[in-house]
């Protein structure tokens, strides 16, 4: 079923889906030009013949000493034709950003916070866009294939946290 989806996809966009070919387990992959991502997985949500209704899985891949240098990979799942396609994004490291996808899929949230969190892509137009795993203070993305393996980060002072029980005091449990 995967072939049609690109064929649906390469007559829809011709000139922003190419490359398409046969990826391990099946899938058919096809690289989407990064203007029009988020228009491409609208189509592939919408369109009756197709409707992918998940995205169970984005994230990005780091190719240092290439150019361009990030990826972004969406695995997209069709429910109800059981149908399964990848989308590739070329992301250039001068401007490592994609359109989010949040509008499409809502789940794609925190998936786009990952690659921010963890690679420095940011997804312009994101309701939320900030850190997921690592803290506020923490300097730089560290899926980076550049990032210092013994690079050494601040520590940061314990925050107060009021205390969320307010009952009549402690617990006897004799």
């Amino acid at each position: 079923m995967s072939k049609a989806v690109i064929a649906a996809l390469q007559q829809r966009f011709p000139g922003d889906v190419a490359d398409a070919y046969e990826g391990v387990g099946g899938d058919d992959v096809a690289f989407v030009s990064k203007a029009r991502i988020a228009e491409v997985c609208r189509f592939l949500k919408e369109d009756p013949a197709l409707r992918f209704d998940m995205a169970p899985y984005i994230t990005a891949v780091d190719y240092l000493g290439v150019e361009p240098r990030f990826e972004v990979v969406y695995q997209l799942y069709s429910t109800i034709h059981n149908h399964r396609a990848r989308l590739r994004v070329k992301v250039p490291s001068g401007d490592a950003s994609v359109p989010t996808v949040t509008g499409v899929w809502r789940g794609a949230d925190w998936f786009e916070r990952y690659c921010w969190d963890m690679y420095g892509i940011e997804f312009p137009g994101h309701p939320d866009m900030r850190r997921l795993f690592m803290y506020d203070e923490f300097v730089g993305h560290p899926l980076r294939k550049d990032y210092p393996l013994r690079g050494r980060q601040p520590l940061v002072p314990e925050r107060e946290v009021p205390d969320l029980y307010r009952g009549p005091g402690p617990v006897d449990r004799d």
